[in-house]
């Protein structure tokens, strides 16, 4: 004899215990008694039955092929009725195909669980008998349908009953996926009625004005139906109980309509609540001078548990256009339009074409069935693992908000509606007095920013003026000074730059950086030793690489700030004030006369390269700052040679040794991708700490007496 284990660890009894169980009717297994029981039953123990739905006008589908490939992969055994997708354009194959077994109605609904779409009829309830239904059920509309399936001792998960308010249940929100696709589909099938275009157009025939768009009610289905009209080039306009929505309706360029009443509309759990008389009447008026100008209205106004609010009535309707058109979304509950039938197209006698079908996600059953297929089964497949953490067993569990939520029957014990959270405990008189303490307006003392910018001050001209004090000779004070103003310098440029241009700042102030060349030029130009040729050598040669490829790593770091409507650049203009100032330097370093023009060549070098910084404060003056930079390193490298003076051959060595670097650099650059920028930057970067170190090094063999590197 087969035998169930229960939660307290009975061996007898054919369902587990409320959170600690799940019904399943004709369907056992094994265990020992000593054994500790898993929480739930195994998915291969269980059978998923996907009946066809009967509802008139229904052509959707609880389950798809593709989910029930999710159901049968962790060992759920799947059946489907007969023909349940043909409506859906799903047929029998391909369910077959997905794993599961078709199998007449009567079989179908012998499942363990049933996940449905439609609530089920009286008879098909009974075929449930005390099993698992899993479905839309509206238990505040349907009680004797309720009442009969407690009577059953059935367990029933209602998918209207998911806690919106809470983040998980998303994922599970059938409501908001069918509402969505009804709110689309709404604007699609007024357009058909429509006997314009939405979009105004000018053309040599004549001048079509744009539709215009009232949508009342601005939940899911209400913003789909914004988004489409807006979509289509229509004028949108929409009004909601709800003033939290405003901003909803405006970032979808929408305009929100609001009420001469001041009166909040917000309910729990995210819906819209019934309003007092006296903001309907305030409504009321608004809304008729609307029906006046609008061509088309889309109402999705529903209040759970009740009838529909009227909120277009007959004599609103009478005052719109001929030609014009409503879709009222509410039409199963009773309408908002007081023209609407229900299922119905009809003409009003002024000539407003009223639809209310209550059909509509069904008119796009494909989409519409593949999305409530997703919602049910994630549902069904977290019941149970996301609490429990064991794989592969259902289990009701109580402590899980989402299945509490929407939990109406437990083996017949009405659950619904669930039990109000409990409020927040009441703050401890500690936590009042913090509050309270918080809450008190704090003094602020105006003199005491003062005293510590005078201490700085303070602290800071004592720290120069002892560094006089101590210097060792006037090469260690100008030293200092030079170090002292450009670190003063280049904090207020860089603290000038834009966020956003922090990237091409690393790589513009790398490349700068590979002024460290003029250390190995200076070392090629005195060499002693050929170690000393060696390591000046290198010095150049990598922070050549160092500078030609770190400003095209600039370039392409700022190119991907360039929009396509950019107005065109003309930065190469700039190469000819650029070439001019350089023939006048190399004309006046030559001829001899002018012995103060190197250090003016040097300072010219110096201020463009600050300049290069600088430029990146603006995107407007990044391109700029990146020129600046490259001729700042130019004139820095020209100044210095001036100053050496080197013999020709010594300056065919740098030449030679600057192309070779500048080669390696622009080859480097041009081919990293701009994923890589920033680590090609950093390597840039090493290459000139190894430059700095090999110059250093090399000055130190090349000077005969070591006491003379401190002068």
């Amino acid at each position: 004899m087969l035998r169930l284990v229960t939660s307290r660890g009975s061996v007898n009894g054919a369902l587990l215990r409320r959170s600690s169980r799940f019904p399943v009717v004709g369907r056992s297994f094994s265990a020992s008694a000593t054994d500790e029981p898993a929480k739930g039953t195994a998915y291969s123990k269980l059978t998923v039955g996907v009946p066809r739905e009967i509802f008139p006008l229904e052509k959707r589908v609880a389950a798809t092929p593709e989910t029930v490939l999710k159901l049968t992969t962790p060992g759920f055994q799947v059946v489907v009725e007969k023909d349940a997708g043909v409506g859906s354009h799903f047929s029998d194959a391909t369910y077959e195909a997905a794993g599961a077994k078709v199998v007449s109605s009567d079989d179908v609904w012998k499942s363990d669980i049933v996940l449905k779409l439609r609530p089920p009829t009286v008879e098909e309830a009974a075929k449930l008998g005390d099993r698992t239904l899993i479905s839309f059920l509206y238990p505040a509309q349907n009680k004797e349908l309720v009442q009969q399936l407690q009577d059953q001792k059935a367990t029933v998960v209602a998918m209207d009953c998911i806690p919106r308010t809470l983040s998980r249940g998303q994922t599970y929100d059938a409501l908001s996926s069918q509402a969505n696709i009804a709110g689309y589909r709404a604007v699609i099938e007024a357009s058909n009625e429509f006997g314009r275009f939405f979009a105004g157009q000018m053309t040599a025939a004549g001048k079509v004005p744009p539709a215009k768009v009232l949508v009342l009610g601005t939940g899911v289905a209400g913003l789909a139906a914004i988004q489409t009209a807006k979509n289509m080039g229509a004028i949108v306009r929409a009004f909601d109980v709800r003033p939290v929505t405003k901003e909803q309706v405006q970032a979808m360029g929408g305009h929100f309509l609001e009420v001469d009443y001041q009166e909040d509309g917000s309910g729990a759990g995210g819906y819209a609540k019934a309003m007092s008389k006296e903001w309907h009447a305030a409504a009321a008026q608004m809304l008729s001078k609307q029906c006046e100008e609008v061509d088309i209205i889309v109402t999705t106004a529903l209040i759970p548990g009740r009838t529909a609010p009227v909120m277009i009535t007959t004599e609103m309707v009478q005052k719109m256009k001929a030609g014009s058109v409503t879709v009222d979304l509410a039409a199963e509950a009773g309408g908002n339009i007081e023209t609407t039938v229900m299922d119905q197209r009809i003409i009003t006698p002024n000539g407003v074409t009223c639809l209310g079908y209550t059909d509509l996600p069904s008119r796009l059953a494909t989409t519409s069935s593949s999305l409530y297929s997703n919602n049910i089964s994630k549902l069904l497949l977290s019941a149970g693992p996301f609490t429990t953490k064991v794989k592969d067993h259902f289990y009701i569990d109580h402590t899980d908000e989402a299945i509490r939520g929407m939990l109406v029957l437990d083996e017949g014990t009405l659950t619904w509606p669930a039990p109000v959270p409990p409020p927040p405990p009441a703050p401890t008189q500690a936590e009042l007095d913090a509050k309270a303490e918080a809450a008190k307006p704090k003094v602020i003392d105006y003199r005491a920013t003062y005293v510590d910018g005078a201490k700085t001050a303070g602290y800071t001209a004592t720290s120069i003026l002892a560094m006089g004090m101590v210097a060792p000779d006037p090469a260690f004070s100008a030293m200092f000074t030079t170090f002292a103003l450009s670190n003063v310098i280049g904090v207020q440029v860089v603290m000038g730059v834009t966020h956003a241009l922090h990237s091409p700042l690393m790589a513009v102030t790398n490349a700068i950086s590979g002024t460290t060349a003029l250390g190995g030029m200076h070392l090629l130009a005195h060499s002693t030793s050929p170690t000393a040729t060696f390591l000046g050598a290198t010095a150049t040669t990598l922070s050549t690489v160092n500078i030609v490829g770190g400003f095209i790593v600039t370039t392409k770091m700022l190119d991907m700030f360039k929009r396509p409507d950019d107005p065109p650049e003309y930065y190469h203009l700039y190469g000819i004030p650029a070439a001019g100032a350089l023939g006048l330097y190399g004309a006046a370093s030559l001829s001899g006369k002018f012995p103060e023009i190197d250090v003016a060549a040097g300072t010219l070098a110096g201020l463009l390269c600050v300049g290069g910084i600088g430029g990146l404060s603006s995107q407007k003056t990044a391109r700029l700052g990146a020129v600046s930079g490259q001729l700042g390193v130019g004139f820095g490298v020209a100044s210095t040679l001036g100053h050496l003076s080197p013999s020709l051959g010594t300056t065919a060595q740098i030449a030679g040794f600057m192309a070779l670097g500048g080669a390696a650099g622009h080859y480097i650059g041009n081919r990293v991708e701009p994923t890589s920028l920033p680590q090609t930057v950093a390597a840039f970067h090493s290459l000139v700490g190894i430059a700095a170190s090999t110059a250093a090094v090399g000055d130190y063999f090349n000077t005969e007496d070591i006491a003379q590197l401190d002068k």
